[in-house]
């Protein structure tokens, strides 16, 4: 069985390169705990806050951060790959370059985050608050954005190709030598009122 871990506080720990493996922690505090490279295999974070945490290089694999808060935290060059985030909130924090593969951060709330050159890629991302990020760079290939807050998003010179853009008004984002596939063109095209034929 794995370990759980309800309701404590841990306060500058040194975690550095731990093999968190399976464990569970539920309404846990992690206060300037170090997770520098890190790694996560089915882990569990639920209801969780952190703040001041170094996640920088950690390694997180079919690991859940369920309705989490990140506060001021460091995710310089984190990865997280098949990981469940939904509705978890992220302020004030480092976030570059970030690499997500797979997984679902729908309900997740990113307005205003600086994910320049940040890497999505097969994720789910419904209902996502994107309001106001800095996108620059960024590749998020197939991606499900739909009913995403994204008034505001710097997508300059971003991928998008194959994410869903159906909630993307695309006068309302800053876009020059943003790169979408033919099919994303038409949804754009009928969603700004033209007709194609």
């Amino acid at each position: 069985m794995p370990e759980i871990t309800e309701d404590e506080t841990f306060r500058h720990v040194d975690w550095y390169a731990e093999e968190l493996a399976d464990r569970q922690f539920v309404r846990c505090v992690f206060q300037d705990v170090d997770l520098t490279e890190a790694v996560s295999r089915g882990a569990s974070f639920t209801g969780c806050t952190f703040g001041g945490v170094s996640f920088n290089a950690s390694r997180h694999t079919d690991s859940a951060f369920v309705r989490c808060v990140f506060r001021r935290c460091n995710l310089f060059e984190a990865e997280f790959t098949g990981c469940k985030l939904v509705g978890s909130t992220f302020d004030q924090c480092e976030l570059r370059p970030l690499r997500v593969a797979g997984g679902d951060w729908s309900f997740v709330a990113l307005p205003g985050a600086d994910l320049r050159g940040a890497h999505f890629a097969d994720v789910r991302m419904r209902e996502v608050d994107l309001t106001g990020a800095n996108l620059t760079g960024a590749t998020m290939t197939r991606v499900d954005l739909s009913a995403a807050q994204l008034h505001a998003v710097r997508f300059t010179r971003a991928d998008l190709r194959g994410s869903d853009l159906t909630a993307l008004d695309p006068t309302a984002v800053e876009r020059a030598g943003a790169v979408i596939d033919a099919e994303q063109a038409i949804v754009l095209a009928q969603g700004l009122g033209f007709e194609i034929r």
